[in-house]
């Protein structure tokens, strides 16, 4: 078996096509829990870190836009607003449990006339070639089996001059802030999933996959080779998340 038939789920090393099933699991066991967990775990702060991600999409009146591994609609509803009644949202995600969470909220709340969801997989987007002015996913690439295609894929359906934008955990600039964060989220983190969501493997699973995943130079180099112009990256939170954005040119 060769190198691209394994990849990683959490520090595990497993085979690619059992990925996808094996993360399924996990957003099929938090997604009733997952806005109250994200509140307790962020402090609320990951509200400011999407609305960050929102002023720098640059999404006006009539765009199109498209949310990947849009969860339970936070993102999707801000943009619903922005675009308006000329606009169209797309609320993406691979998990019929998380999707089935956020169409219910969004129902819940009117937020449905410029709102559409589809459940795809962020590797293989089931639309045409240059569909979206913008595309977002946050805290969602760290969880795809090959990122390097799903880039590929979300190159192919932006428009021309279209942004794509990555909110995504990545790495702590600061060596004490470094080592706090690891205690927090392997000490803490699944501690909280056991405590509120009757599930600590799964928040021990998240905590790894952060660490496993690309830091801020890697994922730029990786967006650049995928076909994307002006890649930047802006740091939270001393480095704990950051926002990558590039142009399709």
């Amino acid at each position: 078996m060769s190198d691209k038939d394994k990849t990683h789920f959490g520090y595990r090393e497993v085979d690619s096509d059992a990925k996808a099933g094996m993360v399924a699991d996990v957003f099929h066991s938090v997604a009733a829990r997952y806005d109250l967990m994200n509140d307790l775990m962020s402090a609320g702060i990951h509200r400011i870190w999407k609305r960050f991600t929102i002023e720098l999409s640059g999404v006006r009146r009539g765009n199109a836009v498209l949310d990947i591994a849009g969860g339970t609609g936070d993102l999707a509803a801000k943009f619903a607003d922005i675009v308006g009644a000329d606009g169209r949202v797309v609320l993406a995600d691979i998990n019929a449990s998380m999707l089935q969470v956020g169409r219910d909220k969004l129902l819940d709340h009117g937020r449905h006339a410029n709102i559409e969801f589809v459940q795809a997989d962020a590797q293989y987007l089931p639309f045409p070639d240059e569909s979206f002015d913008c595309i977002t996913i946050a805290f969602g690439l760290r969880n795809v089996t090959d990122k390097d295609l799903a880039l590929r894929s979300m190159q192919r359906v932006l428009k021309p001059g279209g942004r794509l934008l990555v909110l995504e955990f990545s790495k702590p600039r600061n060596e004490l802030l470094s080592r706090a964060y690891d205690t927090y989220s392997f000490r803490v983190l699944p501690l909280m999933g056991r405590l509120v969501a009757g599930d600590a493997d799964s928040y021990q699973y998240l905590a790894e996959s952060i660490r496993m995943h690309p830091d801020q130079d890697t994922l730029k180099d990786m967006m650049e080779d995928a076909g994307f112009a002006r890649v930047e990256y802006h740091n939270m939170t001393g480095g704990i998340v950051a926002v990558h954005r590039g142009v399709k040119a």
